[in-house]
């Protein structure tokens, strides 16, 4: 469990083998309640590689000291991302 926003990650090993590997991370809010999105490869064993770039959010809340993840959402591709950005983008910019 992490006590600080700065121990929150994301990566996980099984077997020796790091399956998740986090890239990036951008905090979107820091408080009791905190957001974080993170930019991350799964590894592939397949390809015996790393795919391509991820991207989930995820929110935490602090309980009796420590940061406990509440719900999260994976971003399924680069192309949803880039639409989730235009939409941002569109309304940010309305009067």
């Amino acid at each position: 469990m992490a006590e600080t926003i700065d121990e929150i990650g994301i990566e996980y090993e099984e077997d020796g083998v790091l399956l998740v590997k986090e890239i990036d991370r951008a905090v979107l809010s820091k408080g009791a309640w905190t957001t974080i999105i993170f930019r991350y490869r799964q590894w592939e064993r397949a390809k015996d590689d790393y795919g391509p770039d991820r991207f989930t959010i995820r929110r935490y809340r602090k309980i009796k000291g420590s940061y406990v993840q509440q719900s999260k959402f994976n971003i399924s591709s680069r192309d949803q991302a880039e639409k989730i950005v235009a939409a941002l983008s569109g309304w940010l910019s309305a009067p």
